[in-house]
């Protein structure tokens, strides 16, 4: 039961006014989605460069190993490990080093000295700013590539059994939330004698049980999340104590303190406010209920957005404040329609002004999802291309997808709605005839209150007349059930429910994903750093120093044209196309990317035309410009290049 008109059964000029405010709405979500921003939304950090750099051949052993990252992270012992070639240690295993200045992320390790040639792993784990674990892996080589017996693992951080059940704890959370604080809005906004109804009572502290059992298993479960991966580490006391250290810990023990204050908000709700019976006392009690209520539900909300997303990357003072507003709204329209749900099938009591208030707040809260859902996209991710070229743009269109269908849906709960407004309308009046007709005592029965004839003990009588009385209720709530307009509003709404637990699913797996322009981001960095596809190199260059017989052209080649040692062979033939002997060559290599060289290279004659130089060292993969210089005579001479790129 959602986005619906303010009014029920109103004129057919404002009935097309909600449809399009509606569609409105729909739209703007979409196309907020594509709007692009200013600067860097990180979530999620990513690597965004390493000194030496993946792929890397370094002369000499370098004195630490140095990673850069696109966000603030948390780090601890054993987060960048560097092993050398037989799968030893090759840092000294101190706790990692912040280097970091102004907006750069730049952490460090030291490497034991005299470290052999051979290839290098570099395997580091950490926690992003939004509470998620990250983790990668890269090489260098020292002196030359070689051999190694490094194994990394299989799967990454937050992944196998213990990420799974994770995961689930955190949809059970979600999902506990929602249940808690929109049943709770329900009864109280929407129908407050739905607060003496067992089933509605039921659900709302289902609700609080489900997110406080969820939060705690996430608390025990957080250490081996972003560690180990092992069950067994849940209950390590240095592992917990670590994990309340930081700052999702932190939100997930103020969860269960907040639950506490919320435990009381439903006994006072179930007990001195179901049983209140004065009005104005009631009013002052709701209206103390749901600010304290309120209260309670938004610090709740805020433990996700002080813990995720929200809490890192581009105006996080905003976004955080959003976060909130988003979650409540998703937990008034989605709680709320589970609550119609129930009452619909267990309390056949609910009237229609209960449903009419409760359509009310479904508009407004889709109102709110539709602005905080175009800001949220935004920020995560600001262009077509990470839309639909990225794991979360693509779920993002899922979520649209499927927000379109349950407003769909709710559109036709509105027409079964208004149907069932005047169908109750109609059967008070019958009820009150029928009321007016009944026997004295049939009143008697219905009350359970007959008076017991002469010789009949009064404790049979009594258990007689709640027998009545049951039966009674019995066929009332049978015909109502009868009812069509009231069984197509129940097939409406579970309906409208069935998609909504398929939308907070995709929701779920939304928070743990890494938002699309960080993605396209880190994807952009890594194309930058990426290695050129291995192979020989051929270059032919032609030349022209000016003096006499100063025309030829200069062939290279360099073998095996990747990072670390080459072979490079330079031949120089006339305009006649024969070899053609120069009194000077040299040759230089230059990266200028990353700011490197030049490097000379002097190679040696061979032969007529002829030059070869061995062990030529490329330090790392890039677009490198070969600069040759040929002197024909003493006074004539040209430089020329050209670039290449050399994996």
């Amino acid at each position: 039961m959602t986005a619906t008109a303010p009014r029920l059964g109103a004129s057919p000029i404002r009935r097309p006014f909600a449809a399009a405010a509606l569609v409105a709405a729909l739209v703007s979500l979409l196309f907020g989605l594509m709007l692009a921003g200013a600067g860097p939304a990180s979530a999620h950090a990513a690597l965004t460069g390493s000194d030496p750099q993946d792929g890397a051949v370094v002369a000499t052993a370098p004195k630490e190993v140095t990673l850069t990252f696109s966000e603030a992270i948390a780090v601890g012992d054993g987060s960048i490990r560097v092993l050398d070639p037989s799968s030893k240690r090759a840092d000294t295993g101190a706790e990692p080093k912040d280097l970091s200045e102004g907006s750069t992320v730049r952490y460090g390790v030291e490497l034991h000295p005299g470290l052999p040639d051979g290839t290098y792993t570099v395997a580091w784990q950490a926690v992003s700013a939004d509470s998620h674990p990250i983790s990668g892996a890269f090489t260098f080589s020292i002196g030359a590539p070689s051999e190694t017996t490094v194994a990394l693992p299989s799967e990454e951080v937050g992944g196998g059994p213990v990420g799974v059940v994770y995961g689930i704890a955190r949809y059970v959370a979600y999902t506990g939330f929602i249940l808690l604080v929109g049943g709770a809005a329900f009864v109280l906004g929407c129908w407050p004698r739905g607060a003496s109804a067992r089933p509605m009572q039921r659900l709302v502290v289902r609700g609080w049980v489900t997110l406080t059992a969820a939060t705690l298993v996430m608390l025990l479960l957080r250490n081996p999340y972003t560690g180990s991966g092992k069950f067994a580490d849940a209950f390590d006391l240095d592992g917990l104590q670590a994990v309340l250290d930081t700052k999702p810990g932190a939100a997930l023990v103020s969860r269960l303190l907040l639950l506490g204050a919320a435990a009381l908000f439903i006994a006072v709700l179930f007990g001195t406010y179901a049983r209140r019976e004065d009005a104005v006392e009631k009013k002052d009690l709701t209206f103390g209920l749901a600010v304290g209520g309120g209260v309670v539900a938004a610090g709740i909300a805020a433990t996700w957005a002080m813990s995720e997303h929200a809490s890192t990357g581009l105006q996080a003072g905003i976004a955080m404040p959003v976060d909130v507003l988003h979650l409540l709204a998703v937990a008034a329209w989605l709680g709320g329609l589970v609550s119609l749900l129930v009452a619909l099938y267990r309390t056949p009591d609910i009237g229609s002004r209960a449903v009419r208030r409760f359509s009310r707040v479904a508009f407004g809260s889709v109102l709110v999802l539709a602005a905080t859902g175009i800001y949220q996209s935004w920020r995560q991710v600001g262009s077509w291309s990470a839309l639909t070229g990225t794991r979360y743009g693509q779920l993002l269109i899922i979520k649209v997808v499927l927000i379109a269908v349950l407003l769909a849906v709710a559109w036709f709960s509105r027409r079964w709605t208004a149907r069932l407004t005047d169908t109750a309308a109609a059967s008070v009046g019958a009820e009150a005839t029928d009321t007016a007709a009944a026997a004295p005592g049939d009143a008697g029965e219905a009350s359970g209150t007959e008076e017991a004839p002469d010789g009949v003990d009064p404790a049979r009588a009594a258990q007689l007349a709640r027998q009545r009385a049951v039966l009674t209720a019995t066929k009332k709530k049978r015909i109502r059930d009868a009812d069509p307009e009231r069984s197509g509003l129940r097939r409406s709404v579970l309906a409208e429910a069935a998609v909504a637990v398929v939308l907070l699913a995709v929701t779920t797996v939304l928070t743990s994903t890494e938002p699309g322009r960080t993605e396209e981001e880190a994807g952009a960095g890594a194309a930058a750093t990426a290695p050129a596809a291995t192979g020989p190199v051929n270059l032919s260059m032609p030349f022209d120093t000016g003096g006499q017989n100063g025309k030829g052209t200069v062939r290279i080649d360099i073998d095996p044209g990747r990072t670390g040692s080459n072979e490079l062979h330079v031949w120089v033939d006339g305009s006649d196309g024969k070899p053609m002997d120069v009194p000077e060559l040299k040759v230089a290599l230059t990266l200028e990317a990353q700011e490197i060289g030049p490097l000379p290279v002097v190679p040696d004659r061979l032969a007529e035309g002829h030059w070869s130089a061995s062990g030529v060292q490329i330090p790392m993969a890039g677009e490198w410009k070969v600069d040759v210089t040929v002197r024909t005579s003493d006074i004539d001479q040209v430089t020329i290049d050209e670039n290449v790129k050399i994996g």
